[in-house]
């Protein structure tokens, strides 16, 4: 099998492994003050900063939770709550992890635009100024597209929420550990943060909180410039008192880890994914009527979604899922012979987004490999084609 749906999920890195199995002997709570509590508070603050380090921002302002979904849903209904009432930014592209719990808020009166996405399916910013109301609580853009890899001018909004004083959110679920993501160049107020993309384990994630409000390890009580987003589960005062539950010290150990070896080895990941994309993209378009959906340069390094003329994609993933794994649209809705929402806003007919299949390679992926994967999707639309 040659795997090449690593915005889907990544494989576990050994070394994050050996550091959750390690983790595995601080079985104490890391709220408790005996030293068996310690070591696991240890791990957890180191953790913290190794986050942090990724991203380059201060380790007070890292919330951990139970992945992305987790971390859209606390940062949009827990700032949503916290206004009490107000009208919400986002766009037509976005995860359904932040398109549903926008649509819940506005069955509970809030208010909410939709901003469309041009061609290459990127946000124009002038959109989202004209866009802005008196009453405009949040702005929530992803930083990157799951199915397309588009990213989006994330720095040019975060500029435009500063000058309004809208809180701004960023999904970037797909973008950390595969490319350079730093906060200072982003803009954000809140950027949600996942694992299992980036070769960590699953069940785990972060959500960055710009000014928590802290000062040598205690809490001031908020930020200068945002209200704090209100929690979204109740208990007691973990994770400053945002997201209740005891810490997973396993899973955060190995969120830890995979951001300390993505830091260490970002450019030789993006070079490498990037080549390796480029050189299936090259050998597919050879051989088909292929067509690239979304912006050519501005994307993900290791992301090709491409329409090819004459078949249906399931068709192509149901025959080759023995052999090479990839994913007919957006892998979060596999099975479904319904055209992408993403690329319908993007002007697809539905023809073309029913064609479209996404490829997304990964660090140990092969020339090879991709050699190998691409004769096989080759014969196996010529085959369907000829029918």
């Amino acid at each position: 099998m040659i795997y090449l749906d690593h915005n889907a999920t990544t494989p576990i890195d050994e070394d994050v492994k050996k550091a959750m199995a390690d983790a595995f002997q601080l079985f104490g709570n890391p709220s408790s003050s005996h030293s068996i509590g310690r070591a696991a508070k240890g791990a957890v603050d180191s953790a913290r900063k190794q986050v942090a380090d990724l991203i380059a921002c201060d380790p007070s302002e890292i919330i951990f939770t139970s992945g992305g979904t987790e971390s859209n849903n606390l940062a949009i209904i827990g700032t949503a709550y916290k206004y009490q009432k107000g009208h919400i930014i986002t766009s037509v592209i976005e995860h359904p992890a932040v398109l549903n719990p926008v649509k819940w808020l506005e069955m509970r009166g809030f208010a909410a635009t939709y901003l469309p996405v041009d061609s290459e399916g990127r946000v124009n910013p002038d959109d989202v100024k004209r866009a802005i109301r008196k009453d405009t609580i949040l702005i929530t853009i992803m930083h990157s597209n799951n199915e397309t890899g588009v990213l989006q001018p994330i720095q040019e909004i975060g500029m435009i929420a500063r000058e309004h004083n809208i809180t701004f959110h960023s999904d970037a679920a797909q973008s950390v550990g595969k490319m350079d993501v730093k906060i200072s160049e982003l803009m954000a107020d809140m950027l949600t943060i996942v694992s299992h993309k980036f070769y960590g384990p699953k069940g785990v994630g972060a959500l960055y909180i710009k000014d928590l409000g802290f000062s040598g390890g205690d809490f001031k009580g908020g930020t200068q410039v945002h209200p704090l987003p209100m929690p979204i589960m109740f208990g007691a005062g973990h994770e400053r008192g945002i997201r209740p539950g005891t810490e997973n010290v396993i899973g955060i150990s190995g969120l830890g880890k995979a951001c300390e070896i993505a830091l260490r080895d970002m450019p030789f990941r993006y070079e490498r994914t990037f080549k390796l994309r480029d050189a299936l993209f090259s050998l597919l378009e050879s051989k088909l009527a292929v067509k690239l959906n979304g912006h050519k340069m501005l994307r993900l390094p290791n992301t090709l979604n491409i329409s090819i003329k004459g078949i249906i994609a399931e068709d192509v993933v149901e025959q080759l899922k023995d052999e090479v794994a990839f994913s007919a649209g957006s892998a979060c809705h596999s099975g479904i012979r319904k055209p992408s929402f993403v690329l319908k806003a993007m002007g697809l007919s539905d023809e073309d987004a029913l064609s479209s299949i996404r490829l997304s390679t990964g660090k140990d992926n092969t020339i090879g490999e991709i050699e190998y994967a691409s004769e096989m999707i080759i014969q196996t639309v010529n085959g369907l084609v000829s029918k």
